[in-house]
């Protein structure tokens, strides 16, 4: 393998959060064939008979403390519903998030990654879930994923940073890096979304892009997958009466492996852009 090809390998292992390799192929320890540990017998005396094992009281079970077995999906979703009700502003609402312990993602993750960027902006952009950068530093689309993006917005004259470019805003539909980046479930996308609903609603922007799966079906659970609902326009409308142009579009995760469809993906800027100065 050449160094270009392992470069790429080991990249692609990192942002699939795999740290540590300690083998060439997985292990399977249920095939395990070598020999049993013996326990050393203790001899009896000759002139005693051998006494039978008197049987041992089994332990009790480890008493469970409030706060171990996980929130039930419905008692966290009330529970998100109100603290997002309650924030009256954007800061007040990361408040909210940051105090929230309803969602099984938080007690495996370094971090609660809310947003970045400029609130109150026309442009909002909604991604998936925060990847290992993410969750290091705490702020969405910090890694690779998140340098294309920032080209991406300075194509079509936005920016996250405040300057010359139109301002952009920046978060996601789940707040805490899924172990392994592996998909949020359906149940930890219902538990982040009255976060993410009022989210839009505080911000209040003209236009929001969906990156990927997850936001896309985050805000319409009937859509299809990405490759079909990219580029077609789709209408949010807020708890508040409100009602935000929408348009899905492919992850920059996605456009780094698969960069023929960066094709597409600049067309459906080329349809933001137009949106936004209409």
């Amino acid at each position: 393998m050449d160094a270009v090809a392992l470069r790429a390998l080991l990249t692609w292992y990192a942002e699939m959060g795999i740290d540590d390799i300690t083998g060439e192929v997985p292990s399977d320890f249920s095939e395990w064939t070598g020999p049993a540990k013996k326990m050393p017998q203790v001899p009896q005396p000759a002139q005693q008979a051998p006494r039978a094992a008197s049987p041992q009281p089994k332990p009790a079970p480890a008493p469970i403390i409030p706060g171990d077995a996980p929130v039930p999906a419905d008692e966290a979703i009330a529970a998100a519903k109100a603290a997002a009700a309650a924030a009256t502003d954007i800061e007040s609402l990361r408040e909210a998030i940051m105090a929230f312990d309803g969602c099984p993602l938080k007690p495996g993750a370094r971090n609660t990654v809310i947003d970045d960027g400029i609130a109150g902006a026309p442009l909002m952009l909604l991604g998936e879930a925060p990847g290992r950068d993410e969750d290091r530093i705490g702020k969405p689309f910090v890694g690779r994923a998140g340098q294309l993006l920032d080209r991406m917005l300075a194509a079509i004259g936005h920016s996250r940073q405040e300057g010359e470019l139109a301002p952009a805003y920046i978060s996601n539909a789940i707040f805490w890096r899924p172990p392994g980046n592996r998909a949020p479930t359906k149940a930890e996308i219902a538990i982040c979304f009255p976060f993410v609903e009022r989210l839009i609603e505080l911000n209040a922007p003209k236009v929001i892009i969906t990156l990927g799966n997850t936001p896309t079906q985050t805000l319409f659970e009937d859509a299809p997958g990405i490759t079909r609902s990219r580029g077609t326009w789709r209408d949010h409308a807020t708890a508040g009466g409100a009602v935000i142009p929408v348009l899905p579009t492919f992850h920059p995760a996605f456009l780094l492996r698969q960069p023929a469809q960066k094709r597409l993906a600049w067309a459906d800027l080329i349809e933001i852009r137009k949106r936004l100065q209409s």
